[in-house]
């Protein structure tokens, strides 16, 4: 157990016994505790395994490659269609977790060995994603904001695009691009 890490079991309300429960058992796999993104994050020779964190609805396990382990279970879940690599195991009370240790040490421990190959998520690359067509319109009329967009990293390019297409309305993604523009043009990613 890392002290730093303790804060985030003691200052949970909803979800403390369960939280606790799902840290004992990971800890038991003997990965290295650590706080990361402001949750608890285990690791295999500094690679990120799992966290384990809460919402209002439920606690997880987020497996960081977990589109790479075998889901005979059907317990992991995509979060979002976009989440390529990570995937949960939610949990809404203590039994569940006790009924399930044996299944969730064996993700855990497959997890590790995926690791341990060295076995990587095929992502989805930034060209294979649909630039809306408020921004491609935008994109075609300012060689400048072009030439910006290509600078920004893909993971930028990315979130920007995903930011564009989730309205329904024109109007709305219109508004959205004309909004970010100057950050694209300033090299800046949506959230910077």
């Amino acid at each position: 157990m890392n002290p730093k890490v303790d804060f985030y079991f003691t200052k949970a309300e909803k979800w403390q016994e369960e939280l606790e429960q799902l840290r004992k058992i990971v800890l038991e796999c003997e990965l290295s505790e650590e706080l990361k993104w402001g949750v608890p994050c285990y690791t295999f020779q500094k690679s990120n395994i799992v966290l384990i964190h809460d919402f209002k609805e439920y606690c997880a396990l987020l497996f960081m490659k977990g589109a790479l382990l075998d889901n005979a279970n059907g317990l992991l879940i995509q979060q979002t269609e976009n989440v390529q690599a990570a995937r949960q195991i939610r949990f809404t009370n203590l039994q569940e977790i006790i009924e399930n240790k044996a299944i969730l040490k064996a993700y855990i421990y497959e997890a590790i060995e995926v690791e341990k190959a060295g076995l990587k998520v095929e992502l989805k690359k930034t060209t294979e994603y649909n630039i809306p067509e408020e921004f491609q319109q935008k994109l075609d009329e300012s060689s400048s904001l072009k030439t910006a967009f290509e600078a920004l990293t893909p993971g930028r390019q990315r979130a920007y695009l995903l930011h564009f297409a989730q309205p329904k309305q024109a109007k709305t993604r219109e508004a959205r691009v004309e909004k970010c523009i100057p950050q694209i043009l300033d090299g800046k990613g949506l959230n910077d």
